[in-house]
Parts: structure tokens; C-alpha cells; sequence
């Protein structure tokens, strides 16, 4: 995410200054592929069918870092060639595979460029999966959460005397002075409150989950009407149950987030 998205110096629209002109110099999408020093393994039908530590990563402008894995570390008769096909005008036509093993096959799971364009990095002899259409993935012995992780990609969290004032339109429901910053790449600053100083009696939990590789999985919370006039908002506030390590410190906080809440920093 931080090459090619947010504020990364391929980003587009950029959001920083470079000493050259991107738009000349660059084409409309800049493609980076290297090496990645650490096993990948995925799981499917309760086998790991790729295990390598050759793997590849892709990234692209525009979108979310993507391994490109050696074929000849997928376990052999799992992948099916599809009739499927696309065009990339910067990679060239993409084949696509079909996962099958033990009695379960998922369609469309996989894609390779056996003929990548002039001037693309070289894919050949590489395949990409679609990391929901498989079970599990790991790094080293660690199962991933998400989508791949970026080495360039970082989450810094740094706990904080200054006053944290939340307000949903107007109303206080959080006030802190011991908040956690999260500082994520190319996103901004998250202010974590504890618990402690959150009107939790005005939240009330939510089916919605996400997940982030760098983060953990969140779930979120609704709003409740109150007689003071707030109506109810879906999915206003959001908490981390078991954070990633880096993200540790936002274990017991919840932050907000909406076109209704308003945060506060003061000295």
C-alpha cells in the first residue's frame, strides 16, 4: 500500500512533492515487482497446496500488494486451466485456474501472465491467487489476517496525555487523557480511547466485522437514539478484541469514525 497507494511516491493522485515529474517520467500505472525474503505457505481443503520461499510481490498503482508465486512450488494436479481470460494493458492477457482437491473446487481461484507484455516485470512461470478463494495463509509458521502484507506498509501506536474529546453531533461520548495514536501508512492518524472513557451505555454491538493484516480483526458497534436527540448510526465506533502486535496498545479502546464525529486534540 505505501508505494503505490495513499500518500506512496507512486500514488495517483500524488499526495506528496518528488524532484521529478511523475506524470512524464512514469507510465499511467507503475508495476514493481521483487523478491520476498520469508516462507509463504496457503491452505486449501485442508492441505497446503503452495508452500515456497520464492515468492514474489507485485505492486501496482492503485491497488493492494499481490504475491506472485512460482508455479512449480503449487502442488501439482490442484490447478486447472480455465476458459477464462483477460487483457491488462500493462501486464498483457492473464490465464486463469481453477482449485480443486478433495472433493471441492472453486472456480476462477488463480491467474498467470505466461506472456507478459514488453516492459512488464517478468511473470512468467508465476501464478497470483485470490487470498479469499483459499483457506488460510501463512508467513513462516504465522497465519496471515488479510490481504498480503506490505514490507513498506507500517502501524505505529503511541499512547498520549493530551485530551481527546469525541463528539457525535455535538454530543460528548468519549473523553480521554489516555488515548492511544495509531499511525498507519497512508491513512490517518486513529485516536483509541479506553473503554473507561467512552459512553459504552450509547453503543451497542454490530454484526460488521473487517479484518486487517497489519491491525487484527475489529468488530464495530451502533449508536443507540438517545433522548437528547442523536439518532442512530450504524458502525460509528469500532474496537480490535486481540490487536497484532504492532498494533498491541488498541487492546480496551474503541475509536469512531463517520461524517457525524468529530475528535478533538488538545494540549
Amino acid at each position: 500500500m505505501s508505494l503505490t497507494m495513499g500518500n506512496g511516491p507512486f500514488a495517483k493522485p500524488l499526495a506528496g512533492t518528488l524532484n521529478f515529474d511523475l506524470a512524464a517520467a512514469a507510465p499511467a500505472s507503475v508495476i514493481y515487482l521483487y523478491g520476498l525474503d520469508r516462507r509463504i505457505r496457503g491452505e486449501f481443503a485442508g492441505e497446503i497446496i503452495v508452500d515456497t520461499v520464492r515468492a514474489t510481490m507485485v505492486h501496482e498503482t492503485r491497488l493492494l500488494p499481490q504475491w506472485y508465486l512460482p508455479l512449480a512450488d503449487v502442488r501439482p494436479g490442484v490447478l486447472i486451466e480455465s476458459d477464462s481470460r483477460t487483457h491488462c494493458p500493462y501486464k498483457g492477457d492473464a490465464r486463469y485456474w481453477h482449485l480443486s482437491l478433495n472433493g471441492r473446487t472453486v472456480h476462477d481461484a488463480a491467474w498467470s501472465y505466461p506472456e507478459p507484455l514488453p516492459g512488464s516485470p517478468d511473470l512468467r512461470g508465476l501464478v497470483a491467487f485470490y487470498q479469499e478463494r483459499m483457506d488460510a495463509w501463512f508467513e513462516e509458521d504465522e497465519r496471515l489476517v488479510g490481504h498480503p502484507r506490505d514490507p513498506f506498509h507500517r502501524v505505529d501506536t503511541r499512547r498520549s496525555g493530551r485530551r481527546v474529546i469525541v463528539r457525535i453531533d455535538g454530543t460528548v461520548v468519549g473523553d480521554s487523557r489516555n488515548a492511544v495514536a495509531l499511525f498507519e501508512t497512508g491513512l490517518p492518524v486513529r485516536w483509541y480511547l479506553p473503554v473507561d472513557d467512552v459512553a459504552v451505555e450509547l453503543l451497542t454491538p454490530s454484526d460488521a466485522t473487517s479484518r486487517c493484516p497489519y491491525k487484527g480483526a475489529s468488530v464495530y458497534y451502533h449508536l443507540k437514539g438517545t433522548p437528547e436527540g442523536i439518532d442512530n448510526i450504524e458502525d460509528i465506533a469500532w474496537s480490535i478484541p486481540e490487536p497484532l502486535p504492532e498494533a498491541g496498545a488498541v487492546a480496551g479502546h474503541l475509536s469512531f469514525d463517520g461524517h457525524s464525529v468529530s475528535v478533538t486534540v488538545q494540549d
